[in-house]
């Protein structure tokens, strides 16, 4: 019997009993793109849970350029997604690690680290007798892009030598990270005037450059009889029963900081505290 067209017209969906058309009625390649009307499929036609992520996939990779990654696998552990400028790739992020210096050195660029926060501090002056302190080193702190900088020498200031009363005590040293930051030393008692603390370094090269703390003048036995730091305060305060008590004690105080006066004529003041550089990396 022939077919009335305008008969098969008017089948509907309910006209078809379930299940009788199924997927192994269609051949591979018979719905293609071009049997779609445009936007004869709708969200509006897809019910509720009728794609579930668990049991259906796609295949291949979402490129950057239609919101995807671009991105075939998980990265290692610990890693975060970046941009390269012209594609997206997993890389260490943060904090990794610090490098600290108390001698000099060199510092090698960690592989993959790109920025740093370099501390610098000069070395402590040299306390004299009869309170008499030596000033503390100064700081210095820089942020640095160091992608292209494979290396750099580290110079650590010694501190300066103690004496006896109304004798100079010997400046610190600097410190330096290469040419990029540096703090000069602190000067030793008696060094600017008789009978007067010395004064203190400075930073230079860094974001922030301080000078740190004074040494105290002639009669001044208190715990602050030398010069603190950014890092801490320095040697013990005296008194006669303790003798050389500063001096022996000197060990007891924060990089940097200048050497703390004698109680006596006869008492040696402490030596400077030798400078110190830290470096932190980042990736």
């Amino acid at each position: 019997m022939a077919f009335d067209y305008q008969s098969l017209k008017k089948y509907t969906d309910d006209s078809l009993v379930d299940n009788t058309l199924l997927k192994t009625n269609i051949g591979t390649d018979q719905i293609v793109n071009a049997n779609f009307i445009d936007n004869a499929v709708t969200d509006t036609k897809l019910a509720d849970d009728a794609v579930v992520n668990s049991n259906n996939k796609t295949t291949g990779t979402l490129p950057t350029t239609k919101g995807g990654t671009g991105l075939t696998s998980l990265g290692g552990a610990f890693k975060a997604i970046r941009s390269t400028g012209s594609a997206l790739d997993y890389h260490e992020h943060g904090l990794r690690s610090m490098s600290v210096f108390t001698g000099n050195g060199t510092w090698s660029r960690p592989a993959n680290v790109r920025y740093i926060k370099v501390q610098v501090q000069g070395g402590g002056g040299g306390g004299s007798g009869h309170g008499e302190g030596g000033g503390a080193g100064g700081y210095a702190e820089r942020y640095l892009d160091v992608t292209g900088i494979s290396s750099v020498s580290v110079t650590i200031g010694g501190g300066g030598g103690r004496t006896y009363y109304n004798n100079r005590g010997g400046n610190g040293g600097g410190s330096s990270f290469g040419p990029y930051v540096s703090a000069g030393g602190g000067h030793g008692a008696n060094r600017q005037n008789n009978h007067s603390g010395g004064v203190s370094g400075v930073g230079s090269g860094g974001n922030l450059n301080l000078h740190s703390g004074g040494g105290f003048n002639h009669h001044a036995r208190s715990a602050q009889s030398c010069a603190n730091t950014f890092f801490g305060g320095g040697a013990p305060g005296n008194h006669p029963q303790g003798g050389h008590f500063a001096h022996r004690h000197q060990g007891h105080s924060a990089p940097g900081t200048g050497g703390a006066g004698g109680h006596f004529h006869n008492h040696l003041g402490s030596d400077g505290k030798p400078g110190i550089v830290i470096i932190t990396e980042y990736y």
